[in-house]
């Protein structure tokens, strides 16, 4: 499991119009954990002003709409209007300065260090480190925080090659159980479009786009095989029923988008609109892992009066009931900039990476190809649900030596089983996934208040070991605040979204260290 920080920006209001919390609420090590107060700065609007004037000039959500710029708040350098001819160096300057100006303040004091001790904890461990950023005040989710950088010449975080970036929300429905899929299956659909001779060529060039198998050979071993079908301005009755019907794990969305409260609409077709939330209940229940949208303002909140409107955009209300990852761009994407990226990103999916992966080097493409100066690759916004690892399909290694109990007869009776006991109460581990939790739907079910409605997994893995079949249990750790605990020899040990081996004697506690102790034990059959 690769290790995550998780940062959350809170706005304060009883302290004050621009006061705002920052908190690690999720780090792989022990006093990760920080809060740090801060205050949106007059230097901040201004760059936030000049970047939605350069480059969003639809946008216009106020951070601070009480801030006036008087003398002595002179514009810095990097905001002063640029000579006749020196526009592309001006666009440099303000990405740059903007970039730098949010991580200055994002990252101040404990929550620096906090960084910088999760990725060493990362490097130690020969891993990238997964940063998740929630932003709980809605006008803040406006900004462009891909373009964070730490200093000129470094790279932005959403383009690093050791930390994978992306956002999230902790208000969300819990994951459900996902299939375990091997090939990218695509669900193509083509909304509402002025000309519909382009909108069935932009159709067959998006189609050869999302399966071509050019760069590296649709045959090619290790690379997952892409299936794309595709609905042109269908109506909600058929997009339902296409998903019905058939088993999809991405969701492909491009044509008009209209901005507004849950979500917004997408155009299927002229007078056919589908609201946000209805699109999320059915990709929710049809088992859709990622949903991409290739329309304007899909990770963009709607606004009245400058005023963000909370849990508006199409992203947010995707991944609040449930969808695992949602991809949307924050702006107007050219089409041939949304080819690009496009391509690259499913090829990236197709070489079995994490998604938060696959978005990181369509987006360094997209930096090359369109340079940085230009939006192009500020504007995929990935949102991923806080129990998402970012797997789309298995990776090509794991499973190899996975050996089905139906593969071999009477395997089963030649592997131990496992099983948990409290407090005299034994608990047989199931052969695939046992789940413990909260709520009735876990195989083991522990009613207690700190305990997560899905707070962990024990995974059975079956190997061989030469000719001689093995069995091994790992723990994963699910909940939403890390209250698992393990005893080791030095006493009880935290652990939070890990993944860890079970051996025979191990003691457990899910939820508070004053609950009961469980004991994994290994039986022979």
């Amino acid at each position: 499991m690769t290790p995550s920080l998780n940062l959350a920006i809170t706005r304060l209001v009883k302290a004050g119009p621009d006061n705002f919390a920052i908190c690690v609420f999720d780090a792989p090590y022990p006093g990760g954990r920080v809060i740090h107060d801060c205050v949106w700065s007059v230097g901040l609007t201004q760059a936030w002003r000049e970047w939605q004037q350069m480059f969003a000039p639809d946008t216009r959500i106020d951070i601070s709409p009480a801030t006036t710029f008087q003398s002595p708040n002179p514009l810095p350098n990097e905001l002063l209007p640029p000579a006749s001819g020196q526009m592309t160096n001006y666009t440099s300057r303000l990405m740059q300065y903007l970039g730098i100006s949010l991580w200055r303040w994002l990252f101040d004091g404990p929550i620096l260090n906090s960084l910088e001790g999760s990725r060493a904890f990362a490097m130690a461990r020969n891993t990238r480190l997964r940063f998740r950023l929630e932003i709980r005040d809605p006008n803040l989710i406006a900004l462009p925080w891909e373009i964070m950088q730490r200093e000129p010449g470094q790279s932005a975080i959403s383009l690093s090659q050791n930390i994978l970036f992306s956002r999230t929300t902790s208000d969300v429905e819990p994951l459900p159980s996902l299939r375990t899929d091997q090939a990218l299956n695509i669900l193509l659909v083509l909304g509402a479009n002025e000309n519909l001779q382009l909108d069935q060529e932009r159709t067959a060039i998006l189609e050869q786009t999302l399966a071509d198998g050019s760069i590296m050979g649709s045959n090619a071993q290790g690379y997952a095989p892409c299936i794309v079908n595709t609905l042109l301005q269908p109506t909600p009755q058929k997009l339902i029923q296409e998903l019905e019907t058939r088993t999809y794990n991405i969701f492909f969305y491009a044509g008009h988008g209209l901005r507004g409260p849950d979500g917004g609409y997408l155009l299927l077709q002229p007078d056919m609109r589908l609201n946000g939330m209805e699109l999320a209940q059915v990709l929710t229940r049809v088992g859709v892992k990622l949903a991409v949208f290739n329309a304007c303002w899909g990770a963009q909140p709607a606004a009245v009066n400058g005023q963000a409107i909370p849990c508006s955009s199409l992203a947010e209300v995707l991944i609040r009931n449930g969808v695992p990852a949602v991809l949307g761009m924050r702006d107007e994407i050219a089409h041939e900039e949304s080819l690009s990226f496009i391509h690259t990103f499913v090829q990236g999916l197709r070489k079995r990476l994490p998604i938060d992966h696959a978005v990181a080097e369509a987006r360094q493409h997209l930096l090359t190809v369109y340079k940085f100066n230009q939006p192009a690759w500020t504007l995929p916004v990935l949102y991923q649900h806080p129990q998402f690892e970012g797997e789309l399909i298995r990776s090509y290694d794991e499973g190899i030596t996975e050996l089905p109990e139906t593969s071999i007869p009477g395997i089963a009776s030649l592997l131990p089983t496992a099983c948990l006991k409290s407090d005299g109460i034994t608990y047989t581990l199931e052969t695939g996934v046992t789940r413990i939790g909260r709520t009735a739907d876990n195989h083991i079910v522990i009613q207690e208040p700190t305990v997560s409605k899905r707070h962990a997994e024990i995974l059975c893995r079956n190997t061989f070991s030469g000719p001689t079949p093995v069995r091994t249990y790992y723990l994963r750790e699910n909940s939403t605040y890390g209250t698992t605990w393990i005893l080791r020899p030095q006493g009880w040990q935290q652990i939070h979204r890990q993944e860890v081996l079970l051996e025979p004697g191990m003691q457990l506690k899910f939820g508070s260290m004053r609950s009961h102790s469980w004991e994994f034990m290994i039986e022979d059959s």
